[in-house]
């Protein structure tokens, strides 16, 4: 038999005296608690910052021109309150409007930093989505708040990107042919329910399974038209080198393109940083992976930000600036060079002819001693090469230019290295057939790629270019991991990069949080 007692009922074997007490709580009461929602931003905080700054820094007056109800129509949400719970939100890694909604309803600091308003999802949505006019003079207007605040070194540059998914499926990735095709294994599918859905009907059994099928149909329904709208309103996208790339249907401005977390669909997330106090003077989002010609429209974004907050066209002239080997290309250095800034971009292969890489590449590969060219032995009189065990590579290419350098291009027969005993310390890749050697016979006169190379090899250079990491690496970990901006929640490109601007303001806001004098 089990005997409940009421708690009271319980004694101690030595009485009420030796009994533990405990404060008497209660859930279901009620309360009723003063709260000063001025005193709820605390100075020295980043939410005190959004709060001031908004309130006394940044112009609001642009949003003026959106709202025509002065006369009629209902009174609408004040810019200022929906910007600083946005910018409060995003540093919280709170990017859906829904999350920012309940946040406004049951979070303190969100309810004094709003006014005890609570804008709804849609509001709060609508309000992100349509800044495009007005994102950037913002941004301006935080970066010269920056300026102010004697945050900009002005003499070190660093310009990188991170690839950030999209509010877009790579299920709906692919080139016009295969949209087409897509639709054609769609429609035959949606045939062959519809004839086991007569058969079904005609032998007069109806089940569950049939409205299941009718459901199936119809999604399959819906596809099919969707893909087939797309391919009639959508030119084949061409990309950088003039062959179609894939298109996406649910946002066409972004790509697919290859991230530390493998294949996304996405955009890349560009910065240029100043390396004093790593404040952002430019940040724009790009639907391409390949950063081979983005630092024309990050040079220019940067200049007109710094021009519109007072400083000169010549700003970043005799400036250094980095970037990493991505961005090594014609166009790129070109801009360098016009911009007259003391640019740092190595191409691929500066690790190479680095000595403090060589113990890193030897470690690398050493269960395999490879042959290199000292291995071969040219013979003038035929212009061939002989491998080690002397078979010959003949001349396959006269002019083959890489990177600036001039090489002379040598082939072994197509199947002289099948079998061979020596192929693995010969030839490097898994799946190649032959060896090929390249010789290296001079540079192309004035080319830019060869002369970064020597920049960046140079004494000086291998002490400025290794900065670059410490300068812009740590604002992308603090966007993304810190702030929890890991994906895009618009589509677009030009509301995507509302959403990237307004992540790089956080952040700069922080630095004048972390640095400010004021």
């Amino acid at each position: 038999m089990v005997i409940f007692y009421k708690v009271s009922e319980v004694m101690s074997p030595l009485g009420d005296r030796d009994m533990a007490k405990y404060k008497y709580y209660d859930y279901s009461q009620s309360a009723l608690i003063p709260v000063c929602l001025e005193e709820q931003i605390m100075p020295g905080t980043l939410e005190f910052a959004i709060h001031t700054l908004v309130e006394t820094r940044v112009n609001m007056s642009i949003f003026d021109d959106r709202y025509h109800n002065d006369e009629t129509g209902r009174w609408a949400y004040d810019p200022k309150i929906l910007l600083k719970v946005v910018l409060l939100a995003y540093s919280r890694g709170l990017i859906s409007s829904r999350k920012i909604e309940r946040a406004c309803r049951e979070n303190v600091i969100f309810m004094a930093l709003s006014c005890m308003q609570r804008p709804d999802h849609s509001t709060i949505a609508a309000f992100v989505s349509s800044m495009k006019v007005e994102i950037l003079p913002l941004f301006r207007d935080v970066l010269l708040v920056c300026e102010e605040e004697n945050l900009l070194g002005g003499t070190f540059f660093a310009l990188d990107g991170c690839k950030v998914s999209s509010n877009a499926s790579m299920e709906w990735s692919g080139t016009i042919s295969d949209f087409q095709r897509k639709k054609e294994k769609l429609e035959q599918k949606i045939g062959q329910l519809l004839e086991e859905h007569v058969e079904e009907d005609g032998r007069g059994e109806g089940s569950s399974g049939t409205t299941n099928r009718k459901k199936q149909i119809e999604r399959l329904k819906k596809k099919a038209e969707r893909i087939e709208e797309f391919v009639k309103k959508n030119r084949p996208k061409i990309g950088k080198q003039g062959r179609e790339i894939q298109s996406n249907i649910t946002d066409n401005e972004s790509c697919k393109m290859k991230s530390s977390h493998g294949m996304i669909q996405g955009y890349n997330g560009q910065a240029l940083v100043d390396n004093k106090r790593q404040v952002i003077l430019h940040a724009e989002v790009f639907g391409d992976a390949q950063d081979h010609h983005l630092v024309p429209p990050m040079l220019d974004g940067a200049k007109e930000n710094m021009e519109a907050i007072g400083q000169g066209k010549d700003y970043f002239k005799g400036t250094i600036f980095t970037a990493d080997s991505n961005y090594h290309a014609p166009t790129n250095l070109k801009k360098c060079e016009e911009e007259k800034v003391d640019a740092y971009i190595p191409d691929n292969r500066f690790r190479n002819r680095d000595p403090r890489f060589q113990s890193e590449k030897r470690n690398r590969h050493r269960r395999v001693d490879r042959f290199t060219l000292k291995d071969f032995q040219h013979k003038e009189a035929d212009d061939v090469y002989l491998c080690p065990l002397g078979k010959r590579l003949r001349l396959n290419a006269k002019k083959v230019v890489m990177d600036g350098v001039i090489y002379r291009r040598y082939s072994a027969d197509k199947n002289a290295c099948q079998g061979c005993e020596l192929k693995v310390k010969c030839i490097r890749r898994k799946d190649g057939k032959r060896r090929v050697i390249n010789v290296a016979v001079g540079h192309v006169p004035g080319n830019l790629t060869k002369a970064m190379a020597d920049k960046v090899d140079s004494e000086k250079g291998r002490k400025i270019y290794p900065q670059r990491m410490a300068i812009v690496e740590p604002v992308f970990a603090n966007i993304e991991i810190h702030k929890g901006m890991n994906r895009f929640t618009l589509r677009e490109k030009i509301k995507v990069n509302i959403q990237w601007l307004l992540y790089c303001m956080v952040h700069n806001i922080g630095k004048i949080v972390a640095y400010g004098v004021a």
